[in-house]
């Protein structure tokens, strides 16, 4: 068994957590699927046998998935916030969430099918809504407010005028 990583973030599912980290894994770079955990005993969503827990990095990020049943779910408090550096990238991840039973959502987010949260942002996006003219950023963030998936010609439209 190798040594965990000192802090990791734990992601609860309802059963979903192995192929939930499998997806992670086949869509984003930089993410793996690690260790599989099955329960010794049975336990209160599960029997014996079942996985347990799925240890996972998604994008760098060290990710533990615990299959902790329907007591909780994900909220929009937590989420992934994917920086992407153009419209393909951008398309691609939110296509891939969306396109496997996620959700569309406002402002580049979107829910994958377990529930968790992610923002696919374009850098372009966090670089406008930062812009050192007020009326410029204003401009480019009313536009990203009328968006679910962000449109990086229309947030550069804004930004210019």
């Amino acid at each position: 068994m190798l040594t965990p990583a000192k802090n990791r973030i734990c992601l609860w599912y309802n059963g979903g957590a192995e192929e939930a980290a499998r997806f992670y894994a086949r869509t984003f770079p930089d993410s793996s699927v690690g260790a599989v955990y099955r329960a010794p005993g049975d336990f209160p969503s599960g029997k014996q046998g079942d996985v347990l827990t799925v240890e996972f990095t998604v994008m760098g990020i060290p990710c533990l998935g615990l299959n902790g049943g329907p007591a909780f779910t994900h909220s929009e408090a937590f989420s992934f916030q994917v920086a992407t550096t153009d419209q393909a990238e951008t398309d691609r991840y939110w296509n891939a969430i969306v396109g496997h039973g996620g959700q569309e959502s406002a402002c580049g987010w979107c829910k994958d099918k377990w529930g968790l949260s992610w923002q696919i942002t374009p850098v372009v996006l966090t670089r406008a809504i930062a812009d050192p003219d007020p009326a410029a950023a204003k401009r480019a963030f009313d536009a990203m407010m009328e968006m679910t998936k962000i449109d990086i010609s229309a947030i550069e439209a804004a930004l210019r005028g």
